[in-house]
């Protein structure tokens, strides 16, 4: 009796030896996979600052404000090393889709694979919100310049507002590029917006008209001659 189960144990051994033969060899080629990823993942990264750097794209970025931003914030980097981290994440995430893959894990590779769908949107949503900040700036610029020129009172006012109307229009698009509530935010610009046209309108048109008629006065004052004096009602 304890001859056989001593061959059931030695026969149950066999067969677990035998399998974590079989699968040493996958899971060798899932570390090797998974290894150079890496590897190529941080030689990427580099790659992508050291591009960035010789395009200028922190001066973009620094004109723009956004690594000012980021600074305040904490964050120990700028724009370019924050792509250049997603670069990394991206190629590193790809590796461990092929290293899974080969081990048959289908459900983490199917997780891994939605969660690096997600890394090229966010490049583009930092690049989107990049370039916009640094061309809201640059209206911001000629919008205050223009002012200034034809003597139009409040021109750095006029030019923060269009400045940041555009970093508005530019961080709804990033968002909706990310597929973050999308339909949401939309629909909430579009109310607050609508809400704000009614309300200037309402306001020019009711109690507003003096003040409106003084502001534009302070912005395009007449030249030459007394204005003519409005008409007295008929009785």
């Amino acid at each position: 009796m304890d001859s056989l189960n001593l061959d059931m144990a030695l026969a149950a051994l066999h067969a677990f030896l035998v399998q974590v033969g079989a699968f040493l060899p996958t899971l060798l080629l899932a570390a090797i996979i998974a290894g150079g990823g890496w590897l190529v993942a941080k030689a990427l990264r580099l790659a992508v600052v050291k591009s960035l750097a010789a395009m200028n794209f922190h001066v973009l970025t620094q004109r723009a404000g956004i690594d000012d931003l980021l600074l305040q914030a904490g964050v120990k980097t700028d724009t370019a090393g924050i792509l250049g981290l997603l670069a990394f994440w991206l190629a590193f995430l790809a590796a461990l889709i092929l290293a899974f893959n080969s081990l048959g894990l289908a459900y983490v590779t199917e997780m891994l694979g939605r969660v690096a769908m997600i890394v090229p949107r966010l490049m583009l949503a930092v690049l989107i919100v990049a370039y916009g900040a640094y061309f809201a700036r640059f209206i911001e610029g000629k919008v205050r310049n223009f002012g200034r020129d034809v003597d139009l009172a409040d021109a750095d006012l006029l030019g923060r507002l269009a400045r940041y109307a555009l970093l508005l229009f530019v961080v709804l698009i990033a968002l909706d590029q990310m597929d973050i509530g999308g339909g949401i935010i939309r629909q909430s610009f579009l109310i607050l917006l609508s809400g704000v046209v009614l309300a200037l309108a309402l306001a020019f048109g009711l109690g507003g008209r003096d003040w409106a008629a003084a502001l534009l006065e302070r912005w395009w004052p007449r030249k030459g001659g007394a204005a003519t004096p409005p008409r007295k009602p008929e009785a």
